[in-house]
């Protein structure tokens, strides 16, 4: 089987049997995800030995959100604490290997489940109902993370991540937008205007969601992925997002259209909430603040892929077909907004 786009199949085996200990060629590979996101590929040994390479997509977006050194330092370091991550093999940040830098890591025996029917069909009710309460928290195991211990402690800067926050997506939506549309304006000048106190900072993954980890049979969290736009900052705006990312089964529908998570068996958004505030020990009295961030970053979010889209980058497309997401930017802006007092 030859290698699929995103992979220059004779140097980058080279480059495994050189670098990665007990690798044996030729590779088999296949592509696992991947779009506005990083691509993972699934790269298959001669002996059955499974690995995990990951790269920037072929049309790169934010820069910073694509450096491979910088997530594979993270992984590595979370390696040495009790939150789950694969095991690092090696990082390449010679282009010409392929084109653009990216690193080898282990692979995990485990699920992502991302629609209803992968929750129906892999885990059970009872699974899905630990698989809520891992999720929580695994997120509270995060950010409780010894920065200094780790090394992870100069990341990024510690103080002011709302505020950080807002400014970078802020940027990304004049950027990207496709239209006006003046509920982000308004939610945007409303958070700078009243963002509560930062606490001290801890890891923030910053897309923490079910689909961004991979659970057993069980339900149990055993491996967090997508760290890529993971900083430091403050933790309640990871609970906020994975909050918005959730419909439990009695929940109103989020703006985020994703049903996985509508099985039943999982638990609703209120218990989701509730356990990583027990877990944790934080404060969550100020919490419609982050809920609102939550959903205008989201919106920017979603206009950014829905703008890449629109430009081509799924080919030629009928503009219908992307209608979603801008159904779900205008959601996301209009939750916000009410969580705000606007509408």
């Amino acid at each position: 089987m030859s290698a699929p786009e995103g992979i220059l199949e004779s140097s980058v085996t080279e480059w495994l049997t050189a670098s990665i200990d007990g690798v044996s060629d030729p590779f088999q590979w296949e592509f696992i995800a991947g779009g506005h996101s990083n691509l993972t590929f699934l790269v298959t040994d001669a002996l059955g030995r499974r690995l995990v390479l990951r790269r920037p997509p072929l049309a790169h977006g934010l820069a910073s959100a694509h450096d491979m050194a910088r997530e594979h330092r993270i992984i590595s370091a979370l390696q040495q604490s009790p939150v789950p991550v694969p095991k690092t093999l090696g990082l390449c940040e010679d282009d010409a290997i392929n084109g653009a830098p990216f690193y080898v890591m282990d692979y995990v025996d485990g699920h992502v489940v991302r629609e209803v029917a992968d929750a129906e069909q892999l885990l059970s009710t009872s699974a899905r109902a630990h698989a809520s309460e891992s999720l929580a928290d695994t997120l509270a195991a995060i950010h409780h993370v010894d920065l200094d211990a780790v090394g992870l402690s100069n990341l990024g800067r510690h103080e002011n991540y709302l505020a950080r926050q807002l400014k970078r997506w802020f940027g990304q939506w004049e950027q990207q937008r496709t239209r006006d549309l003046d509920l982000i304006d308004a939610v945007h000048s409303q958070l700078v205007n009243n963002l509560p106190n930062q606490g001290p900072a801890t890891i923030v993954h910053g897309d923490y969601r079910l689909d961004n980890t991979m659970v057993d049979r069980d339900g149990n969290v055993c491996a967090v992925l997508d760290w890529e736009i993971c900083t430091l900052g403050d933790p309640l705006a990871d609970i906020a997002m994975l909050a918005v990312y959730w419909t439990g089964p009695d929940d109103e529908q989020s703006a985020w259209e994703s049903g996985a998570t509508t099985a039943p068996g999982f638990w609703n958004r209120h218990q989701l909430i509730e356990r990583y505030a027990e877990t944790s020990g934080r404060d969550l009295g100020e919490f419609d603040i982050y809920l609102a961030f939550a959903n205008w970053k989201l919106a920017c979010i979603l206009e950014g892929v829905y703008a890449r889209y629109l430009g081509g980058a799924l080919g030629d497309r009928d503009p219908a077909e992307l209608e979603p997401f801008k159904r779900q930017v205008d959601s996301a802006a209009r939750a916000a907004a009410t969580l705000l007092n606007i509408v």
